[in-house]
């Protein structure tokens, strides 16, 4: 396994996939690399369902960008 892997850790949950999607958008702009993953993956709605989610919806960054990302969305 190499070393410089990075672990992505959840920095939020949002209720969602359109506000995680801003969220990672915000984070983009300020140069952190982020992602968004929903936890209903399966369902009635689907995987591109972009509403409120029971589960809500993770959005993720590399474990050494946690703290600036925390910054950036205000959530620290």
């Amino acid at each position: 396994m190499p070393g410089n892997v990075p672990t992505w850790v959840t920095v939020t949950t949002c209720s969602s996939g359109l506000e995680a999607d801003f969220a990672v958008q915000q984070l983009a702009s300020a140069g952190i690399d982020a992602v968004a993953r929903g936890n209903d993956i399966i369902g009635i709605f689907g995987p591109g369902f972009s509403g409120a989610t029971a589960r809500g919806v993770d959005v993720m960054v590399p474990s050494h960008m946690l703290e600036d990302a925390r910054e950036v969305l205000g959530a620290g």
